[in-house]
């Protein structure tokens, strides 16, 4: 059954069997995750419009490690995420970088509607990097804020790749 009714007064059980309420920074922290998790998969059907086919593999390993993530913030037994993962994230936003020009300037969360998804993803994972930060080790830690980059640095390659004009911020709203 998918009710077990343990719920219903607001209290839920960690991975280790710990009831806790719903409101619980842990409870808050892995939720947000799999909030984002949500909307990296809506990004990656968004990414069908695109040839970037390493993307969607890079978006599919991102959403099984989130699953980890997950697993690790209830506290299940195990190491989800490990330093070659950061390595990883770092590898990838390395490779994009080295095909976009320098960024001189605060960009603007906008463009496409994929590269607003990027930006969507970002701001979620930057919330949930903030409700972790009671909750998680130093490495969980390190991934998030990776992944927080790499889709900054995602939302900069999709535009570059697709011809856009990013949008600077400009003091003041000053045109």
């Amino acid at each position: 059954m998918i009710y077990t009714k343990t719920g219903d007064k607001g209290e839920t059980s960690l991975a280790n069997g710990q009831r806790v309420p719903k409101t619980d920074v842990r409870i808050e922290a892995y939720g947000t995750v799999d909030e984002l998790n949500s909307w990296v998969g809506l990004l990656r059907a968004q990414m069908t419009n695109h040839q970037l086919p390493m993307t969607n593999d890079q978006l599919v390993w991102i959403q099984n490690k989130l699953f980890d993530l997950g697993a690790s913030l209830s506290l299940a037994p195990g190491e989800w995420i490990v330093e070659s993962d950061v390595l990883q994230l770092e590898q990838w936003i390395d490779a994009m970088q080295a095909q976009l020009p320098r960024q001189t300037a605060f960009l603007l969360p906008a463009g496409s509607e994929t590269v607003c998804r990027c930006h969507l993803c970002r701001t979620v994972c930057r919330r949930a990097e903030r409700l972790m930060v009671e909750c998680a080790s130093t490495t969980e830690l390190k991934w998030i804020n990776r992944l927080s980059d790499y889709l900054f640095v995602l939302s900069r390659f999709i535009g570059h790749q697709n011809g856009e004009k990013m949008a600077i911020w400009q003091k003041n709203g000053e045109n």
